[in-house]
Parts: C-alpha cells; sequence; structure tokens
C-alpha cells in the first residue's frame, strides 16, 4: 500500500428504533409508572421483587400475584458518576445505585441526585417522579435523600387509560470509525474513479473492498491491484421496504457484485434506467453489469460515487465460475 495514503476517519451513528411487546408482567410495571405508581410481584417464597418478575426463580412458575409498593427505600450499594455522560438523564455527578424499596426484598438500580458528601451505604431515598409520564423506566427522573422537596406533585391518570402493551426501544451507538491503511487508499482511489482490490501475497486472492490480511491465510495483502469496473451478480434481492436514509425509493435490486480480477463481492445496487423496459425481474445470478459513476466533479471519498451497476451486452457467467480462484492464478513464487 502506498505510505503516503491518508488514514481516514469518520463519525458514525449506528442505531435503529423497534417496537417490542411487554408481556402482561412488564406492561403491568410500565403501566403504573405512567400512573405515579411502583408496582412489583411475589414469589412463591414471599419475596417481593420490583422491578416484577415474569418466572419464579424457585419455581420457573408465572408470576401473578401483584402488589403495590411505596416510593422510598434504602442505598444498599452505590458507585459514583463524575463526569455524566450526555446519554445520561442528570447532567450533573450523581450516583448509580441499588436501591431496595421498602418492603421489597431485591434491590433495584437507579440513579441517585444527592451532593457526593451524602452518598452512603444505608441512605434513606425516595422517587422523584418525572415531569411527564409516559410508561418507561425513565418515569423515575432518579431517586434523591429522603424529605426533600424536589419530587413532583402526583398526578393521577384516568381510570380507564389504556394498559402499555408495547413500548418503543431506541438503540443507537456513536462511534468514530478509522478505515485503516488499506480501506483508505481504496477509498481515495474512488475519488480518482479507480475500483481496486488488495492481493493476498500468497494465494494471490483479490479482495474488494481491500482487507489487511487474506481471509483463507491469513497474510498480508499488501499489493494493490486496480481493476476493471466491470463485474457479474453473483446473488441479488428485491427490496419492497424502504431503506432509512437513502434517497432510492423501492422497489430496488440490491446484489453482491463480483468485480473482474477479485475473488469477493460486495454489495450494491442494480439497475438500468437508461432502457425503459428494464424490470427488477430482468437481473438473475451471473448477470454481467457495469459501474455507473456519478459526474466527476462530484467524486468524494465514498463508494457512493458509483450510483449503480448497470447490466451491460455480454453473455451471462456461469454460477461455478463467479470469483473463483483459478490455481493459474495464484502467486507460487
Amino acid at each position: 500500500m502506498s505510505q503516503e495514503t491518508e488514514v481516514l476517519r469518520q463519525s458514525y451513528a449506528l442505531g435503529y428504533t423497534y417496537t417490542r411487546s411487554t408481556g402482561p408482567v412488564v406492561g403491568r410495571f410500565l403501566t403504573g409508572l405512567r400512573d405515579r405508581k411502583l408496582v412489583g410481584n411475589k414469589g412463591s417464597d414471599g419475596k417481593i421483587y420490583v422491578p416484577p418478575m415474569e418466572y419464579d426463580p424457585k419455581t420457573a412458575d408465572a408470576l401473578t400475584d401483584f402488589v403495590d409498593v411505596v416510593e422510598t427505600g434504602t442505598v444498599k450499594t452505590w458507585s459514583w458518576v463524575t463526569e455524566p455522560h450526555e446519554k445520561h438523564l442528570l447532567d450533573k455527578p450523581f450516583a448509580f445505585a441499588l436501591i431496595q424499596l421498602d418492603g421489597t426484598d431485591v434491590p433495584m438500580m437507579h440513579m441517585v441526585d444527592c451532593p457526593r458528601e451524602s452518598i452512603k451505604t444505608g441512605m434513606r431515598v425516595q422517587v422523584r417522579w418525572a415531569d411527564e409520564t409516559v410508561g418507561l423506566i425513565t418515569d423515575i427522573a432518579c431517586f434523591e435523600p429522603e424529605g426533600t422537596a424536589k419530587s413532583a406533585t402526583k398526578t393521577h391518570q384516568t381510570v380507564d387509560a389504556e394498559t402499555i402493551t408495547k413500548i418503543k426501544s431506541p438503540v443507537y451507538l456513536d462511534y468514530n470509525f478509522t478505515a485503516g491503511a488499506s480501506t483508505s487508499e481504496f477509498l481515495s482511489n474512488l475519488k480518482k474513479g479507480q475500483i481496486t482490490g488488495g492481493k493476498c501475497d500468497d494465494c494471490g486472492a483479490v479482495y474488494v473492498p481491500p482487507r489487511g490480511s487474506c481471509a483463507a491465510c491469513g497474510v498480508a495483502t499488501s499489493e494493490n491491484v486496480q481493476l476493471s469496473d466491470k463485474a457479474t451478480v453473483e446473488s441479488y434481492t428485491i427490496v419492497h421496504i424502504p431503506i432509512p436514509g437513502s434517497s432510492v425509493k423501492p422497489p430496488l435490486v440490491i446484489a453482491n457484485i463480483v468485480v473482474d480480477g477479485s475473488h469477493q463481492s460486495f454489495i450494491h445496487i442494480v439497475s438500468d434506467s437508461s432502457n425503459k423496459d428494464w424490470s427488477n425481474d430482468d437481473v438473475r445470478i451471473g448477470m454481467r453489469v457495469k459501474a455507473v459513476w456519478k459526474p466527476e466533479e462530484e467524486w468524494d471519498i465514498a463508494m457512493e460515487n458509483i450510483t449503480h451497476f448497470q447490466p451491460i451486452d455480454e453473455p451471462d457467467l456461469p454460477r461455478e465460475e463467479i470469483g473463483r480462484l483459478n490455481k493459474g492464478e495464484q502467486n507460487n513464487d
């Protein structure tokens, strides 16, 4: 790889929001939180659990004996957070603590808002409710020292309010991605209108996008190989559901593409906007395609420089030959 290639870094947010059913036990607990009530349940041995458990830890039977629980409790153990993360619910130093509510037998974890010098094992605390309760654990804004006056005034939901049966759970991760030398060179070459791959020093397999080492041999792929922008469809699927963040509207064909001279596929779109008779049903395994590039002035360090792959008038490649590494291609030096 070129010693002058800049190592590329980019921040990303990986995530999705999915809807999950709560079931009768968790749903009962969340409904109680929405109504600013704490609900637990009782096990076969008489222990009371908050949050409630779906099954008895001793007998594995379903637990259905629900009980209301008071809003005060005792700190059993704690850990101080000096620098809160932006995702934390409190924007100042606080304690994560295991809190055993009065009348219960198993502690629950939540936050305690108090000065550093005040937090201690055995400390008495009480619930501080959020200003607006919606049926999530965050309806408990935090716990605070017992007897303080910060807790919101309790309001009651109407008696006929619906039981919570589903919740939306966002799962997002912010991270910084470092491309590494091989991927950085690949992306930099795309900005020049070139498709390149990394070649294994041992078996001769060519990877697109390149990788630092061969998946089969485990040795470095130090040789950078310039390739054609012609390719073969190895497999495909027709997508009918919109892809979040994508400007391409369904239905569309997403295919595993093997560039000529390479032995590993990557995913891209197959389409033929120049052909008014084109149909997604025309795509097939072995179909020969060619990259369609954006105008050169729009090229960036990104795979999106290629808008899609378009069918070309060449015979299909037999399935058994797609991406095959022939013995004659291997490096026997």
